[in-house]
C-alpha cells in the first residue's frame, strides 16, 4: 500500500493538512464532544468521537459514488439536509437548557447517564447531517484530489479521514474529561448546560441563516 501511495504523497499531505485545520475548528462535533465529556464522562465522549469518525465515511462514500454531485447540484436536497441538521442540533440544545441535574450532584462528581448506543448515534448523526462537512468533502474530492487518483487511493484517504477525525476527538475527550477541567466546569453548575444549549441552538440558527 505504501508503494502504491508513494506517487500521491504530496496530494495526501495537502489534504491531510486541510483536514486537520477543518476538524480542529469549533463546530457541532466539538460542541457535542464537549458536552458529553463534561456531562457524561470520558467513556461517553470517546464513544461519541468514534461515531463522529465513522460518519466521515458517509461523506467519503457519496463523494466517491457521485451522489455528492447530486446534492451539490440539487439545492432543495441540500436545504433538506441543512434543515434536518439544524433541527437535530436545536433539539439537543433545548434538552441541554432544560437539564435538571442538580448542582450538588455535579460537585460530588456524579455524572448523568447516557447509553453507549445513544452516545454513538449522537456523534454519528451530528456529523452525518452536518452540511458543512458535506461541502468540505465535496470540495476536497472535486478540487484537492485529482480525478486521475485511483479509487483505492481515494478509499485510503477516506479511511484516514475517519481515523484521524476519531483520534482528534478522542484526544479532546480525554482532555475535557480530565479531573481539573471537569471540576472547573462543574463549579458552574447548571449554567454550563444552559450555555452549551444556547451554543448548540446558535449553531442550528447559523446553519439555517447561512442557507
Amino acid at each position: 500500500m505504501l508503494d502504491a501511495l508513494q506517487p500521491y504523497w504530496v496530494e495526501f499531505i495537502t489534504i491531510a493538512t486541510v483536514h486537520l485545520l477543518a476538524v480542529a475548528s469549533p463546530g457541532p462535533d466539538f460542541a457535542i464532544v464537549l458536552r458529553h465529556s463534561i456531562s457524561f464522562g470520558r467513556r461517553a465522549a470517546v464513544i461519541t468521537s468514534v461515531g463522529i469518525g465513522l460518519a466521515i465515511l458517509l461523506h467519503v462514500a457519496y463523494s466517491l459514488l457521485g451522489i455528492g454531485l447530486l446534492i451539490k447540484t440539487t439545492p432543495w436536497l441540500f436545504d433538506v439536509l441543512s434543515y434536518a441538521a439544524a433541527a437535530y442540533l436545536a433539539w439537543i440544545g433545548f434538552n441541554a437548557i432544560r437539564s435538571t441535574q442538580s448542582s450538588a450532584a455535579r460537585i460530588n462528581g456524579e455524572s448523568g447517564q447516557i447509553s453507549d448506543k445513544k452516545a454513538f448515534v449522537t456523534g454519528f448523526v451530528t456529523n452525518g447531517l452536518n452540511p458543512k462537512a458535506t461541502l468540505f468533502f465535496l470540495s476536497l474530492f472535486a478540487v484537492a484530489i485529482s480525478a486521475q487518483t485511483p479509487n483505492q487511493i481515494k478509499i485510503f484517504y477516506g479511511l484516514y479521514f475517519a481515523v484521524a477525525t476519531a483520534l482528534w476527538f478522542i484526544g479532546l475527550s480525554f482532555f475535557l474529561s480530565s479531573k481539573n477541567v471537569r471540576d472547573f466546569i462543574r463549579r458552574q453548575g447548571h449554567w454550563f448546560d444552559r450555555i452549551m444549549g444556547v451554543l448548540l441552538i446558535a449553531l442550528a440558527v447559523r446553519l439555517v441563516w447561512g442557507m
